[in-house]
């Protein structure tokens, strides 16, 4: 299957995010029908609540659209013993409710704690008990038929590069590679790549401007005030070399699905029908198309010099 045809959407592109003050929250049957009209054929979950968390409605709902639910983004404190047992029954109602929708993709995003309090650096044995309830997840995910990924993320512990190397060294949990959060927190995308292709289960399509990324990470904005201030943009407008990172990941292989998660915020009143989001989401797609054909016009002028 081509990159397009396993390319799936995210409420988030749309401004849809529980945070307080983030901005407008369109409809989901405007996003869905959105993506439906952009040839999306798949979504993540989004922001708990925003889509049905009854399991029969939230299937009927994405049916109506002719949608896939491939999984979503679920927010766990794996690194703290006292909070195990909470993570055990977060993580099974997620997956008991994306998977009887047919989502097959459970995001670990690690948080400091469940208000999405400041991060904090992790010891060694910190690290090491995270590595250990992230087994514990995999193996509740697996009941339900579902692979993890654990996401990159500003403001969680999984932040920065020091961070990156850490995980690695202590679990072989599998990885969302989020293009946008990796490049923020220190390691170029292609890099780990490189460095951990076998571990890649899931990836997030994110560019980013970077200059007005630094005031987020340094600490002096919120990640709202960041995505605000334009910090995501649309593919191949920003510092992320998305178009080596897709080219790179199907060359080695890669065939799982790629989401479309370039953060937005909608701040200056509801865009009327055909307009706002929807524009930088089409926009986007049309720049992996760019990608897909010219990878594609590459492969064949080498076919055509290995024939001569």
């Amino acid at each position: 299957m081509s990159v397009l045809e396993r390319l799936a959407g995210a409420p988030i592109s749309w401004g849809v995010c529980e945070v307080p003050g983030w901005g407008i929250e369109l409809a989901p049957r405007r996003v869905l029908g959105e993506m439906r009209d952009l040839g999306l054929t798949a979504t993540e979950l989004g922001s708990d609540g925003y889509l049905p968390t009854d399991a029969a409605e939230l299937k009927d709902l994405c049916s109506e659209f002719g949608i896939t639910m491939i999984g979503g983004f679920v927010p766990l404190v794996v690194h703290q013993p006292q909070e195990l047992d909470a993570t055990v029954r977060a993580a099974r109602r997620a997956a008991a409710l994306m998977s009887s929708a047919g989502g097959t993709v459970f995001v670990t995003s690690a948080v400091s704690d469940w208000n999405w309090g400041p991060r904090t650096p992790l010891s060694l044995a910190d690290w090491e008990f995270a590595s250990t309830t992230l087994a514990r997840i995999d193996e509740i995910v697996g009941e339900y038929g579902m692979t993890q990924a654990i996401h990159p993320h500003l403001r969680t512990v999984l932040e920065t590069r020091t961070d990156f190397e850490a995980l690695l060294d202590v679990s072989d949990v599998g990885w969302t590679l989020d293009t946008g959060h990796m490049q923020i927190g220190g390691m170029s995308p292609m890099e780990f790549i490189d460095l951990a292709f076998d571990r890649i289960r899931h990836v997030h399509l994110k560019d980013v401007v970077m200059d007005r990324a630094a005031p987020v990470f340094a600490g002096d904005q919120s990640i709202m005030e960041g995505v605000q201030a334009g910090m995501f943009c649309n593919l191949g407008c920003g510092d992320v070399p998305i178009g080596e990172v897709v080219t790179s990941l199907e060359a080695r292989g890669y065939d799982h699905w790629y989401v479309l998660e370039q953060d937005a915020a909608i701040t200056s009143g509801e865009p009327d029908v055909g307009a706002g989001p929807i524009l930088d989401v089409q926009a986007s797609i049309e720049f992996l198309r760019g990608v897909e054909a010219s990878a594609s016009t590459n492969e064949e002028k080498q076919n055509e010099k290995g024939s001569t």
